[in-house]
């Protein structure tokens, strides 16, 4: 193994012993730049106190409930009128029921799923050196690595590994991203766009407004990638891949392997999100509950760890909180009424984010802090 291999097994050893304080483990994990990835590849056989997650008051859904998770098939839509409102129906009420649903024949080919799936991988399975290049917490990057962003603020670290990249409104230089998944993150990006297109018409038409209203304020024209690492746990009932959360997006779309993990806060019960091959997954942000006036609705969810890995998920994120937009959000006059009175105050994106950011990813939802 090479030097540092040497360095990450003596942190991960360190880590293990129980006399160090937070802080201090906190750094020589940051240090090595070497990610969760590393500790495994160190061979470690626990897991370190700062990943240890507290139990959660909500229970795992029973083998015998039954949940039968939104999917959605999306060929529909050019299928003529009748066709195409029953899909959108179908997104309403995932969207106000589940804030999830998958999707089938969306456009994106198999193959480059898979090619998406492959690309990160490779990146994540590097050795520490080659990775290093790109470690850092410096938000203004337009791509940047690290092991949980939130490090150095959160109650418990998270079992996984994570790249950013920035792709839109402002797409990154070739140099700006790295060449082991370049081509296939800039070929990927685009078939979401256009997705996030067809689903912003969809949704649209599923609050009873014009095809293009949404795509008119600006919904589709922010995406950041956040591809996702999560290795092998030793000991998975102890830690979490990705500590309950709601997104604090407009929607996400989601990529994910066949390992599985993700989980929905469903009627207050986990329920697993199966992973369906060639489906993506859909699910609501924050602001988009905010301007639909709670009408759709943004549901905490999770990532359990496991110990088969290594899991990878691709995860695009519809916002322009990344880039200067001045332009208010709030719920949309045109689905106001008596009956559906105004439920929060105009914002930016911006002023969204600061907020969410100053108090952690983890809270149970910034939208409280903008109700009227």
């Amino acid at each position: 193994m090479a030097s540092s291999g040497h360095e990450t097994t003596a942190v991960a050893v360190a880590m293990a012993q129980s006399g160090s304080d937070r802080s201090s483990e906190l750094k020589a994990f940051d240090d090595t730049k070497a990610g969760v990835k590393g500790l495994v590849d160190a061979g470690i056989t626990k897991v370190p106190r700062i990943f240890i997650h507290p139990n959660d008051d909500c229970r795992l859904a029973p083998p015998n409930t039954r949940f039968t998770f939104p999917t959605i098939d999306l060929e529909a839509i050019a299928e003529g009128p009748k066709r195409r409102k029953k899909v959108v129906e179908e997104v309403r009420d995932a969207s106000e029921s589940w804030g999830f649903f998958n999707v089938i024949n969306h456009g994106v080919p198999e193959s480059d799923l898979r090619e998406t799936l492959r690309g990160v991988g490779k990146f994540f399975e590097q050795d520490v050196e080659s990775k290093k290049a790109w470690y850092t917490r410096d938000n203004s990057k337009r791509t940047l690595y690290n092991s949980n962003f939130d490090l150095y603020s959160s109650l418990a670290a998270n079992w996984r590994d994570t790249m950013i990249a920035f792709m839109a409104p402002h797409p990154p230089k070739p140099d700006e991203l790295p060449e082991i998944c370049r081509d296939i993150l800039i070929k990927y990006s685009d078939q979401v766009m256009a997705l996030g297109r067809m689903l912003l018409e969809v949704f649209s038409e599923a609050m009873g407004l014009e095809q293009n209203h949404l795509i008119d304020m600006d919904l589709g024209k922010g995406l950041a990638i956040l591809c996702h690492y999560y290795p092998p746990c030793p000991q998975p009932e102890q830690t979490l891949g990705t500590g309950k959360h709601t997104d604090k997006d407009f929607f996400t779309v989601l990529l994910q392997d066949q390992i599985g993990g993700l989980q929905v806060l469903h009627q207050n019960l986990w329920v697993d999100v199966p992973p369906t091959p060639g489906a993506l997954v859909i699910n609501i942000g924050e602001l988009l509950q905010l301007i639909t006036n709670d009408k759709f609705k943004s549901v905490e969810h999770r990532v359990v760890a496991n110990s088969r890995g290594p899991r990878v998920s691709v995860a695009c994120f519809f916002t322009t909180h990344y880039a200067e937009n001045p332009r208010l959000y709030g719920p949309i006059k045109e689905i106001l009424s008596e009956d559906n009175p105004l439920n929060y105050r105009e914002i930016t994106t911006l002023e969204y984010f600061q907020y969410y950011h100053e108090k952690g990813p983890y809270v149970a939802s910034a939208l409280s802090h903008f109700k009227l």
